[in-house]
């Protein structure tokens, strides 16, 4: 299987990045007529090259200061940066800027090419050979080969080519099996193909006819066709430059900056809590200073709010919250670039941490523990601490777009972390988990709520679920209903229907309201079927108004008396002889009855028929047909 490996150059301006790319690979990657005319690389340029079973694919960046922006766009996914230095000129400044952002974005290893070198003598080649080992003592290409090499004769080439190959098969490739992530960074249309982007697709994969998500506008797209390297793919893996053919969209919707990636994976941010790093060059970042953001191919104006005192010295690094202008897809680890907003210069960088970030407080001890934790803690630590800084509980939908986490990681360090007892998994569908600390806080919080329930209502039974959930401060539904489970299993509530009180309990009436009870109940026995309103019965007793109402309320959870209809209700004595009156009319007449002969037969009015009518054919004895009713 090919290996798929990102080359990026890097270097001052008209110092033959985009020639020696060329002359590598046999295509000039200027590919804008003012590129051409002008002899500079104002955007991005793209060419490819096999070695073997490595297939290398070259993003050559601009060299200009004006078009470092470009440069950083194409930036990322970079597996190899090829540092160009020109022999009769050496390190120059934008060598430098250019190499202070390989070094922040984290690009792993690299090597070194001496363009020119047919333009100078030994003596000058050995002191630029010299210069750059100097440059580089420290950094991450300080054991780096350094080639040098002419475009124009072909010197050095085959040598550069074999270093090239040797670095590369000593990079680790990238996980095919993440999900889907492409940064855009250019948009066109193709005369009978219509929209075609491209980027470098840093994770996962993608294949012809798959449906795909355009972030942050949330649009779902299908893919057309795929191209890398000049040629038609099936499938385009992690690692490669890829052209995307996208059908349903025009290409003037589409801009730099926007993310190819799975459909309902990733949740766009403009908060993000971050270690940043300035370089040694940078001057003091105070805290609310406003930066150019770079991530990916995005770019916007970040707020830089410092979460350890009030400033950054040069050269020092310190835990922030980056609070940006537009929305930005990132994920913890991603790499990303700060500029000074003016003038614009590279001053530093930095790691995400949590791509979903909350407001905080500044200097706090505990925010600052729980972003060391998500920076440095393993998977399981990590997954802790999200779940306990997190008191509604976590989906999987968000844990996914929180940690770009496959399902089944989440999954299996959800185990390891139930299985110390630290986090509950509410549901397997949808999976939600909270932390075991979260999950009793809510259970004693339902518990205080029960007990200032029955405090303050001691004749009603129990408080209905939904009164109870908004009195224990709302937890998601998941967690209420687990903490409810969790006080069922300890015996310490009862749940009947909507209803729930503490366990064990029962409603004591006073005399008095035990003597109301009882001439309620008497009274609506001795009406039969021409009951009293409610509130004339009710107007009776000793008590007030309010513990009547309760008190009747009592009744007729009890099952003493039968609510028929709003201000109708009897008896269960009297409905069951009601209900022998109809059995046996059906007996002896037939199963039709019409409201006249149910008049006749219970010896009531139209008044009270046509209630305790609808009411028989709500318990199923009747059935209306027309103007009768089927007796069942």
């Amino acid at each position: 299987m090919e290996k798929h490996v990102i080359v990026g150059t890097a270097g001052h301006i008209d110092h033959g990045k985009s020639t020696l790319v060329e002359a590598l690979t046999g295509t000039n990657p200027d590919r804008l007529e003012e590129e051409k005319r002008r002899g500079i690389t104002i955007d991005l340029g793209f060419a490819f090259l096999s070695l073997g079973e490595v297939s290398f694919g070259f993003v050559d960046v601009p060299g200009h200061e004006r078009f470092v922006r470009n440069m950083l766009a194409g930036a990322g996914g970079i597996d190899i940066v090829l540092l160009v230095v020109a022999a009769d000129e050496s390190i120059k400044p934008q060598t430098r800027e250019h190499f202070d952002i390989c070094r922040l974005l984290g690009i792993p290893q690299g090597l070194v090419a001496i363009t020119k070198s047919d333009l100078v003598d030994a003596e000058m080649l050995d002191l630029v050979r010299l210069e750059i080992e100097e440059f580089l003592r420290g950094s991450f290409l300080e054991k780096a080969p350094v080639v040098p090499v002419s475009a124009r004769t072909g010197a050095g080439l085959e040598a550069l080519k074999q270093e090239l190959l040797r670095v590369a098969q000593a990079t680790p490739e990238k996980d095919v099996q993440r999900h889907f992530r492409l940064p855009i960074d250019r948009s066109f249309a193709t005369k009978g193909f219509g929209t075609v982007v491209t980027g470098t697709l840093v994770a996962g994969s993608v294949e012809i006819d798959q449906e795909i998500e355009i972030y942050p506008t949330r649009r779902r797209v299908r893919v057309r066709g795929l191209h890398s390297g000049g040629r038609p793919i099936e499938r385009a893996l992690a690692g490669q430059r890829t052209a995307i053919n996208l059908a349903g969209i025009e290409h003037t919707e589409i801009e730099r900056g926007m993310v190819l990636g799975a459909p309902g994976v990733f949740e766009p941010t403009r908060k993000l809590d971050a270690r940043i790093t300035l370089l040694n060059s940078a001057p003091i970042l105070k805290n609310r200073a406003r930066a150019h953001f770079h991530q990916g191919s995005a770019e916007t104006i970040a707020e830089v709010i410092l979460l350890e005192g009030e400033r950054l010295a040069s050269g020092q690094s310190a835990l922030a919250q980056l609070r940006l202008d537009d929305e930005v897809v990132v994920l913890p680890e991603d790499r990303f670039i700060l500029r000074q907003f003016s003038p614009v210069v590279t001053i530093g960088g930095g790691v995400v941490i949590d791509g979903r970030a909350r407001r905080h407080r500044r200097d706090d001890t505990e925010v600052r523990d729980f972003l060391e934790t998500l920076e440095t803690g393993s998977r399981e630590e990590f997954l802790a601490a999200l779940t306990e800084a997190t008191p509604r509980g976590l989906t999987l939908e968000e844990l996914r777009a929180r940690t770009g986490w496959l399902e089944g990681e989440i999954r299996e360090t959800a185990a390891k972390l139930v299985g110390t007892k630290k986090i509950r998994i509410l549901t397997e569908q949808p999976f939600t988990i909270v932390s075991a600390e979260m999950l009793e806080q809510c259970v004693k919080a339902l518990r205080q709520a029960i007990e200032e329930f029955h405090a303050a209502n001691p004749l009603l039974p129990g408080i209905p679920k939904q009164d109870l959930r908004g009195r224990a401060g709302n937890p998601r539904v998941e967690l209420f209903e687990a903490a409810l489970a969790d006080l069922g299993r300890r015996a310490a509530v009862e749940i009947s229907g909507g209803l729930v009180q503490r366990a064990g309990r029962a409603i004591a009436l006073s005399p008095q309201e035990a003597q109301a009870k009882e001439l309620i109940a008497n009274e609506f026995e001795r009406a039969g079927l021409t009951v009293p309103s409610v509130s004339a019965v009710l107007g009776k007793l000793p008590v007030e108004a309010a513990r009547a109402q309760k008190i009747l309320q009592i009744l007729i959870r009890e099952g003493t008396l039968v609510k028929v209809a709003e201000d109708f209700v009897y008896h269960r004595r009297t409905v069951a002889r009601l209900r022998d009156l109809i059995a046996t009319y059906r007996k002896e007449r037939g199963d039709r009855i019409t409201v006249i002969a149910f008049k006749d037969v219970a010896g009531v009015s139209r008044k009270y028929a046509i209630p305790l009518l609808e009411f028989l054919d709500r318990e199923h004895v009747t059935r209306r047909v027309g103007d009768e009713r089927v007796i069942l």
